[in-house]
């Protein structure tokens, strides 16, 4: 039996992007702003994502925007799409997400990652030892994250059962849900092993999400922390009043997929009337690949793509991204978006 919309938990992910012609004071700014009409119009969690050395994403130090949302709103759930755990030490992330959760009690998620979040370079200047899966190289492709996770795990057990002689103070005995992300099937599959709550960015990896989800749900095992599978889905959702405003809303999302496939990552650009101006065919089909999940359009065509769409996937919940260079025309969108499920 499909699921309607309204029974459907939904919520943001924002990347803070910072436009062209603004600043990282304005996208943080921007980004509390939408988390508190997001309160407002009934979104279920707001995620920030770790990235770095990226000009238009201004949520690198993502705990900090994440105290930052919380602090500036009362209810909704805040937290990380995600932490890039191979980046970091996990007793340092362990008490930050103490001490967020010590700050806003019951709201805090810790969303993880294994993918840098970034270049091969950066990734290096990032990480305290730069051959952290044991590799000569000093490169990572995040093998250890299995044991790092293990080790995070371990921090916020109760002082009873936790094996560690160091201590996350605070984060030692807190009760934060650790949500594993994932673009392809490892995290899918370590996810279910261990029993957690899984999101999938199918806004950018759309062809593997059946096969990740079929795998989560296939070998999942009842834990302590769930009793059956539960799925998130990122989807890119770029709403208007009409079709054709929606579509041209959309530019500045694949402007900002064109300059990654070139390399040349920028701050996120002002929509634009043809892209076919900008972009080869090559290019153009590569985007496709990429965005193919995209939903664009106006209230009556939103509604039914995200019908198709949790009809073909069985999500349990949506996190909705919406890369729109004007920070009125993206409230709008999540607007349009939160009355669909209402």
């Amino acid at each position: 039996m499909s699921k309607a919309l309204k029974d459907i938990p939904i919520s943001v992910l924002d990347l803070s992007p910072v436009v062209e012609g603004g600043t990282v004071s304005d996208s943080l700014r921007n980004t509390l702003d939408l988390a508190q009409h997001a309160e407002k119009w009934g979104y279920n969690r707001y995620w920030l994502a770790e990235h770095h050395n990226m000009t238009g994403i201004a949520s690198s130090a993502t705990s900090v925007v994440i105290g930052h949302v919380a602090a500036g709103t009362s209810r909704i759930r805040v937290g990380s799409g995600g932490i890039m755990l191979p980046n970091h030490s996990p007793l340092v992330i362990a008490e930050h997400f103490g001490t967020l959760e010590s700050l806003f009690p019951g709201r805090i998620d810790l969303g993880l990652g294994r993918a840098p979040g970034t270049d091969q370079l950066t990734a290096q200047a990032l990480r305290r030892d730069r051959r952290s899966d044991g590799r000569s190289d000093g490169r990572s492709d995040g093998s250890d994250f299995p044991e790092q996770l293990a080790e995070l795990q371990e921090y916020f057990k109760p002082a009873s059962e936790s094996q560690m002689r160091v201590k996350a103070v605070p984060g030692q005995g807190l009760n934060i849900p650790i949500w594993l992300l994932g673009s392809s099937g490892f995290s899918a599959q370590l996810s279910a092993q261990l029993g957690l709550p899984f999101s999938f960015a199918s806004h950018f990896s759309p062809n593997n999400t059946m096969t990740a989800l079929n795998m989560y749900r296939r070998y999942f095992k009842p834990s302590d922390v769930l009793d059956k599978p539960y799925a998130m889905l990122g989807v890119n959702v770029i709403a208007a009043d009409t079709d054709k405003e929606a579509e041209r809303l959309a530019t500045s999302m694949q402007q900002q997929f064109l300059n990654l496939i070139r390399n040349t990552p920028d701050k996120l650009k002002a929509p634009v009337d043809n892209m076919d101006e900008l972009w080869t065919d090559f290019e153009k089909a590569s985007l496709q690949q990429q965005l193919g999940s995209s939903i664009v359009g106006s209230p009556e065509t939103i509604k039914v793509k995200l019908e198709q769409f949790i009809e073909e996937t069985e999500a349990d919940e949506l996190m909705i991204n919406a890369q729109i260079y004007d920070h009125k025309a993206r409230l709008r969108s999540y607007e349009i978006v939160s009355q669909l499920f209402k």
